[in-house]
């Protein structure tokens, strides 16, 4: 497995397949990772939202690191998502480190009673479990304030920020107030990305890449050359795909994915709950014609009902 990263690239979130009695089916990955290597996806993560990470289990968890990394086979640096109680996200880590993961990303406790004095000693006891890689903190709520974000950003081996709140110049305060080598990526997909990199941040996360990584990253290499009406234009083509996926209060955000490998004979399995599965008949239309435009899928549908 590759040892360096590049932070500033597109972090790539794989999805996880389920069969038909709804158990891990690592190997319906092959497919996906494949056409994201090709593609030149800079980073694959596993346990991360797009993942389901919170409908696993911990033992669910640990295989799949396992699984992204053989699947993977070096051809692209891993990185491994660890959450939940301090413990299990400490087991996962070095489990993400033995499996070779390039770095490890903390998801933010969704814990209710989280303190900021608390929230230090989780990523940090996180980050000692990690025995040195590279650590990258995923923040979906900036309510904590600038200083614990900075505070946080001064654990030894964090390295970086995947933001993804919508709140560009709460970002611009944590980046002020933070040590210089942290590097800040939009953790909001490629909507956003013109946004972040507007006021400094690089890279972005994306569960795109599991049906179109082209698109992918052809707008990262527009935003890294600076031809923003290029990458607004590319943007704007996969508009109706990243709206599906934040209906139902983002409900639908892996099923949309999950659907769309569908379409493509790329049979993943249904999204568990609490996720939104199935799509309704309309939103699977406006998917199926989404597909058909961008030639992802025949104009009939390749797995069409």
């Amino acid at each position: 497995m590759s040892t360096t990263i590049q932070l500033t690239g597109i972090s790539g979130i794989l999805v996880t397949p389920f069969d038909e009695e709804g158990n891990i089916a690592a190997d319906r990955l092959t497919p996906i990772v494949d056409r994201a290597v090709e593609a030149g996806i800079h980073a694959l993560t596993i346990n991360g939202n797009t993942s389901e990470f919170y409908g696993l289990t911990i033992n669910e968890a640990l295989t799949m690191v396992d699984a992204a990394a053989a699947t993977i086979s070096g051809r692209a640096p891993l990185i491994g998502g660890v959450g939940r109680s301090v413990n299990e996200a400490c087991a996962l880590a070095q489990a993400s480190v033995a499996a070779g993961a390039a770095a490890i990303m903390i998801h933010q406790p969704p814990d209710p009673f989280v303190s900021p004095k608390g929230l230090r000693d989780y990523v940090a006891q996180i980050s000692d479990a990690a025995q040195g890689t590279p650590v990258l903190l995923y923040l979906r709520n900036d309510m904590i304030g600038t200083r614990t974000i900075a505070e946080l950003c001064e654990v030894e081996y964090v390295v970086g920020v995947k933001w993804a709140t919508p709140s560009p110049e709460k970002l611009v305060e944590a980046m002020a107030a933070s040590p210089d080598h942290i590097v800040w990526i939009c953790g909001l997909a490629e909507i956003w990305a013109p946004q972040f990199y507007a006021v400094g941040a690089r890279g972005f996360t994306s569960g795109l890449i599991n049906v179109w990584p082209k698109r992918s990253a052809e707008i990262h290499a527009a935003l890294d050359m600076g031809n923003d009406d290029e990458a607004l234009a590319l943007i704007d083509g996969i508009r109706a795909f990243e709206e599906l996926r934040a209906e139902e209060m983002g409900g639908t955000n892996v099923s949309v994915v999950k659907t769309a490998l569908e379409l493509m004979g790329e049979n993943c399995g249904p999204t568990r709950p609490p996720s939104s599965w199935p799509l309704s008949e309309a939103q699977k239309s406006r998917l199926r014609g989404f597909l058909s435009e961008h030639c992802i899928v025949p104009r009939n549908g390749a797995a069409d009902d």
